[in-house]
């Protein structure tokens, strides 16, 4: 997550912010964007924004779900507005419409801010207005981003990016992490706090959206060498494993068992063992209820320490953080 240091805007006016609404959306993130900004908040004593749902077109819009929507305003108002959100496209493979690539152009070019949830990344991303910056996206979107926008520094393990007059927010939820940073850089950390406590959320979330990403279970052709020591290391995680103690299980040298290994995973022994051990971490973290140091020295950690450094490297955050979100 990045956050810059900048003292809040405290902005002295009633703020536009637009959002852009295509046939097909979710409501989910919409619904974000509508929550945090759309309803009215006279308690807390600041001009709060005027709120403009737009679209390129006035008839009514489906949504998933089976009901439709209607935005009362054109592109031309999404590109006058001080703010302007995407909190998604029709197709992350297919083409951004057109209409909506001129109106980000437009905004950006007259120093509106440029926002995206989720998958509107891919908008500003086609749009040019994220070339050589950092930015996110939903996490499942990461490989197909990369391969369409080269020039974008993509981060899929946050929760957003604050590139200045560009913000790109992570995938569904992640949009009210990412509202609520706005509201904090243009009210204060006050505000902010105060819509996080009327939302039930927490004013800032530990960690990033790798917290949430699935852990990866490959496929494996049964009978062969490598498969039968892969077996072997998942059934053997809490003591110490070499790579020749694999490669006589897989019955090969440890050359050979070195290179069929990486033609079989993709990946290092050392690196697949780290990768197993976190899993099964989680999994531990998320249903038992041992101390973290148990937890490591169960899935085959050789000290606290290096399990802390190897969990928050690659989840982000830490083991403690990890079991209260998912906890409760």
């Amino acid at each position: 997550m990045s956050t810059p240091l900048d003292a809040p805007r405290l902005v002295a006016h009633r703020p536009t912010v637009a959002a852009y609404l295509f046939d097909g959306m979710s409501a989910f993130e919409l619904g974000c964007v509508t929550e945090v900004f759309a309803l009215p908040r006279p308690e807390l004593d600041v001009p709060w924004y005027e709120f403009k749902a737009c679209a390129q077109t006035q008839r009514p819009l489906r949504a998933l779900g089976g009901f439709s929507v209607a935005a009362e305003h054109g592109m031309d108002e999404f590109a006058a507005s001080e703010t302007v959100i995407v909190t998604a496209v029709p197709d992350v493979r297919g083409e951004i419409p057109s209409g909506l690539i001129t109106a980000l152009r437009a905004a950006y070019e007259r120093g509106a801010r440029i926002v995206s949830i989720c998958s509107g990344a891919f908008a500003l991303a086609e749009a040019g207005l994220l070339d050589g910056l950092g930015a996110t996206t939903h996490w499942r979107y990461a490989d197909v981003f990369r391969r369409r926008f080269p020039k974008v520094r993509l981060d899929p393990d946050v929760l957003y990016v604050d590139e200045g007059q560009v913000l790109t927010g992570a995938g569904s939820a992640a949009g009210l992490d990412l509202c609520l940073h706005l509201i904090r850089l243009d009210h204060g950390a006050a505000v902010a706090n105060a819509v996080a406590r009327r939302l039930v959320l927490p004013p800032h979330r530990d960690g990033g959206q790798a917290q949430f990403i699935e852990p990866v279970v490959r496929t494996r052709a049964g009978g062969d060498g490598i498969a039968r020591s892969l077996d072997w290391a998942l059934d053997n995680l809490a003591r110490p494993i070499t790579v020749a103690e694999l490669a006589r299980v897989a019955n090969l040298s440890d050359r050979s068992y070195l290179r069929h290994f990486a033609r079989a995973t993709g990946t290092s022994p050392l690196r697949w063992l780290v990768h197993q051990r976190l899993a099964a971490a989680r999994e531990l973290l998320e249903t038992g209820d041992t101390s973290i140091e148990q937890v490591g020295a169960a899935v085959g950690f050789a000290d606290p320490a290096t399990f802390r450094h190897h969990f928050t490297r690659a989840v982000g955050t830490s083991p403690s953080a990890y079991r209260r979100t998912f906890r409760g």
